[in-house]
């Protein structure tokens, strides 16, 4: 496998209207990946930080699959005491269900399905945009718009959480998903999503061409990339 330069290969997941128990199944599994390889910590790091340093009161989530982290995120406020509502947004209505079943116990949750490069979206702000393993599933041209949109959206600051092209990450999750992964989608995608990952040089670039030079961006374990744009 080249991994000198970013795949464009499509993952299953990029089909908007897949659906079915392997869509369930899929989410399960990618939170207990994220979970056990400490991939969620690399963005609760960041939003404990902020939490306590400038009072968010709103998160949305891109690509918010089970809203598994948003109830770790509820979580954190929660035992803090800082009121903060959460936004999940997903593409996929099947994904959107799940997640709202998955949250149904948390009032300050709140999952629907919208297009990000929809004029829906774009007319709505938040205190903080979070994506996590979502921002690989686009093109380095299609990034840059949408970070451009993101610094005008969000008042505080956006956290991107996401992959580094590795050939060790790339053979270890394909050998990892191949013996425990009941899900074709996972055993598909999750190697062909860190051959999409990125090289810092690659999202430096992105992050000149948008304009962003407010940031911190730091490599973390397990082969995850920790991006904050301060806005």
């Amino acid at each position: 496998m080249n991994l000198k330069e970013r795949s464009e290969e499509i993952e299953i997941m990029d089909d908007l209207n897949i659906a079915g128990e392997v869509v369930d199944q899929t989410l399960r599994e990618l939170d207990v990946i994220n979970r056990n390889l400490g991939g969620n910590q690399v963005s609760l790091a960041v939003f404990k930080k902020l939490l306590k340093e400038k009072a968010p009161s709103s998160l949305v989530d891109l690509g918010c699959g089970g809203a598994d982290i948003l109830m770790d995120m509820a979580k954190i406020a929660k035992k803090i005491g800082q009121p903060v509502q959460f936004f999940g947004v997903d593409a996929n209505q099947e994904i959107v269900d799940y997640a709202n079943k998955n949250t149904a116990a948390w009032s300050n949750i709140h999952c629907e399905k919208l297009n990000i490069f929809s004029e829906a979206f774009a007319q709505k702000s938040f205190d903080i945009i979070h994506c996590c393993l979502f921002t690989h599933h686009f093109t380095s041209d299609e990034l840059v718009i949408l970070f451009k949109q993101w610094k005008r959206q969000a008042k505080t600051a956006i956290i991107i959480n996401d992959l580094h092209r590795h050939w060790l990450a790339y053979y270890s999750i394909k050998w990892i998903t191949s013996f425990f992964s009941s899900s074709y989608m996972v055993k598909n995608d999750a190697a062909v999503s860190v051959a999409r990952g990125f090289k810092k040089r690659e999202l430096l670039d992105i992050l000149t061409r948008a304009g962003l030079s407010n940031y911190k961006i730091k490599w973390k374990w397990a082969f995850r990339w920790q991006l904050v744009v301060y806005i």
